[in-house]
């Protein structure tokens, strides 16, 4: 099943369940809402990978929005932010963990050879495709940054 017939059939259940799915039906019929503009800008069906792309941006702005909230003390806003991305992240693939991610940086390095700070596109560019929905690129940069200092 494709993640966009996912979304449609847990849309469905959210409807079904009324009053515990509201939240959850929010944000699905946001994603889908959003994979739907872009699919009609670019005049075709997106696949799994470019659907995925626009759930990991929704959670991505998610978590930027967490962050100012958190700065601004809006306490609900933040539990209803972690809340969305709770429900969005059911669609993303597992996230790797740091010493899984450590070890296709490792592994990166050594593919292409890195030596320093200055063959950080060389890394970023061979690790990206591996870790594709699984790491959020800033966690990426950071830990590939560390290596090569």
């Amino acid at each position: 099943m494709s993640i966009k017939d996912l979304l449609t059939e847990d849309m469905k259940q959210a409807m079904k369940d009324k009053e515990s799915g509201k939240l959850r039906l929010s944000v699905i019929r946001m994603a889908r809402a959003n994979i739907k503009n872009i699919e009609i800008d670019e005049k075709r069906e997106l696949n799994d990978d470019e659907v995925l792309a626009v759930l990991m941006k929704e959670v991505k702005m998610r978590q930027d929005s967490l962050e100012e909230f958190t700065k601004a003390g809006r306490e609900e806003l933040v539990e209803q932010a972690k809340q969305e991305i709770a429900i969005l992240r059911k669609y993303l693939p597992e996230q790797l963990s740091d010493e899984e991610l450590k070890a296709l940086v490792v592994e990166a390095v050594a593919e292409t050879g890195a030596a320093g700070p200055k063959d950080m596109g060389k890394v970023m560019a061979a690790l990206m495709p591996k870790t594709k929905g699984r790491a959020d690129g800033k966690r990426i940069n950071t830990m590939v940054r560390e290596l090569l200092k």
